[in-house]
């Protein structure tokens, strides 16, 4: 097959992992700077292009959509999808997946757990609405923010305020979740591929840290999930359409306590700490599917 690669930086693991993947099986595979892509759409005659050629030969594509990509992103799988290529990731999946309030709300109407949260608009009831969470310390995000990076943790009321009214001074959404004690710093990613949870991995904050991502200093080790665990995985990533994803959770007092459903996960950290060639398996995916 012709399997193209949507990716900003061919030089990514997860990039390289899926590329030697891909060639393993013989498959010819690319790699495409989506953010240099552009769209021809006429009557007639609906074209993606990446430096005046065309990508519709592909046979199926594997986006590496980041963050602040996203509405290209999606503009992009939509083209594709008109010109019926197959994709890991589908259009509305993604939107699904990075609208953060949207995917909190349907995850909670589904019945699956996350922790309490306050995604503020108006600055003029900050106080207000800080005051129902309760407790503290509490957690405030930045929306955009990855690899912990703009996740905080704020002790006390007067604390949260501050960084609320700060946030706000320079424009940046956030949002405030309370902080699940009983988690003690570790969280879970459960990768599924296609309807099935592939690996797994517990990830733990360093010593003095609240934040278990790799890229914040924390460790990783191999787990197997609850049965619990993988039914609330599972669940998650059908509501939200998505094929290939990462959720992060937490175990709870309740029970899985979903953070985060991550349509492009990475695989650098997973695949070094569960050895599963995971990048394989989303091959072995798309060979079923095309």
């Amino acid at each position: 097959m012709n399997i193209t690669i949507l990716s900003r930086n061919a030089a990514l693991y997860s990039t390289q992992s899926l590329i030697k993947a891909a060639r393993a099986k013989h498959h010819y595979v690319r790699v495409i700077d989506y953010s240099n892509c552009d769209f021809i759409i006429q009557n007639g005659n609906t074209d993606v292009e990446y430096f005046g050629e065309s990508i519709t030969n592909s046979d199926a594509i594997i986006p590496r959509i980041g963050e602040s990509y996203t509405s290209l992103g999606v503009g992009l799988l939509k083209q594709l999808e008109v010109l019926d290529i197959f994709s890991v990731l589908s259009s509305q999946a993604l939107t699904n997946s990075r609208d953060k309030l949207s995917c909190l709300q349907t995850l909670v109407k589904n019945d699956l757990l996350v922790p309490k949260t306050l995604i503020l608009h108006n600055s003029l009831m900050y106080e207000e609405l800080i005051d129902t969470m309760g407790t503290y310390p509490v957690i405030i995000k930045l929306i955009s923010g990855t690899h912990g990076v703009g996740v905080l943790k704020a002790e006390s009321r007067s604390q949260a305020v501050s960084l609320l009214e700060t946030f706000n001074k320079t424009k940046q959404k956030v949002m405030v979740q309370e902080f699940i004690e009983e988690a003690k710093g570790a969280d879970y990613r459960l990768f599924v591929v296609d309807g099935e949870v592939v690996a797994s991995m517990k990830r733990q904050a360093k010593a003095g840290e609240f934040r278990s991502n790799l890229h914040r200093g924390g460790f990783a080790e191999a787990i197997k999930p609850t049965h619990e665990e993988v039914e609330t995985a599972l669940k998650a990533v059908s509501l939200l359409g998505l094929k290939v994803a990462g959720v992060d959770m937490l175990r709870s007092k309740k029970g899985p306590m979903i953070l985060e459903v991550n349509a492009s996960p990475g695989l650098e950290g997973i695949e070094g700490t569960t050895r599963v060639d995971i990048a394989g398996k989303i091959i072995n995916y798309i060979e079923r599917s095309v």
